[in-house]
This record gives C-alpha cells, structure tokens and sequence, in this order.
C-alpha cells in the first residue's frame, strides 16, 4: 500500500505517505533542464485549483534522464520558484529506476507499468531513442522519462500512470475524477 512508504523532503525531513490518507496524490519525477520542464506551470496550477480539495504533490526531482536536473536540492527548488513560482513541496532528488531507485518507485511501477507515449511531438524521438538502447524498452515498467505522473485516490490506489507526452488536461480530468 502507498501509505507504508516514505521519502525524504528537499529539506531532508522524512515524510511519511500514511500522512495523505484521504488525499488524492500526484507523484511525479521531475527536471529543471529537460523539454518537459514547462509542465512544472500545469502542475503549480492543478495544486492552485485543487490542493484544498484533498491534492497533493510529490515533486521528485531526477537526475537519471540526460542529466537534466543536475543542481543541488536548494538549486532546484530555488529555479522552480523563480521560473514557476512554485508552491508545492519538492523532495530530494532521486533515482526512480535502478539498484538506487526510491522504494516507493519499485511500488508504483509495480502498480502501473508503462503503456506507452501520447501523440505528442517527441513521441517518435523517444521511441526511436529508446529503441537503439534496448529493443524490449516498451516492455519494461521503469521510468521512460522525465515528468511520467502516477495518481493515486484517496484510498491509496495507484489509479493511473501519465507518460510526460500526455496532455496536461487528462491529468487534471483523472485528478478532478478522484476529488
């Protein structure tokens, strides 16, 4: 169940998930340097619109896609306010694939596994990119890219996965759905 994890906040404090029983929660894997970066604006508005509905957001900030969140925790959160104007917690950077992926990473995967990309316009660049890297990539549940959202609802089900090509508004249709 999401609620037995935990992950430790850009301020180094551990939150505990068993903390948003009831609440609907957005978990999303995030960078400051990749072209999914300007999502951070439709996400500062769905907790605007929707935090005191029963929303919350875990910002994990992430590293092992292109190297595009390279800065500090305080860097990161730092671009986001002034770029963004951010207001909802970010965590401490993390790995979401791998030997050194969050729990709670290996426990969303787990739930929903990857389904493939939006019509997007880097659809077929990320496909042809993961293609050369391993031909069973669509196969796998890890973590294709940056900005990849999971949903869960208020009784700690992962409900949904949103890979970073889908529209902004299905996200926000799942999430209104669920409050």
């Amino acid at each position: 169940m999401i609620y037995d994890y935990s992950v430790t906040t850009g301020i180094g404090e551990t939150l505990n998930l068993s903390e948003f029983k009831g609440k609907v929660i957005m978990v999303v894997n995030t960078a400051t340097g990749c072209g999914f970066t300007p999502q951070y604006a439709p996400i500062e508005q769905l907790y605007k619109d929707y935090h005191e509905k029963g929303l919350e957001i875990l910002d994990i900030p992430c590293n092992q896609f292109g190297r595009q969140a390279p800065g500090t925790d305080a860097e990161i959160h730092e671009f986001c306010k002034i770029h963004f104007n951010t207001t909802f917690p970010q965590m401490k950077k993390a790995d979401v694939n791998g030997e050194n992926e969050l729990p709670l990473y290996t426990y969303l995967k787990s739930q929903k596994g990857f389904e493939g990309f939006d019509e997007h316009e880097l659809k077929k660049l990320l496909e042809e990119m993961f293609a050369k890297a391993d031909p069973d990539w669509y196969k796998k549940p890890d973590i294709k890219w940056n900005f990849t959202k999971f949903i869960i609802d208020r009784q700690g089900n992962v409900v949904a996965r949103f890979e970073p090509t889908a529209d902004m508004s299905k996200v926000e249709e799942c999430i209104k759905a669920l409050l």
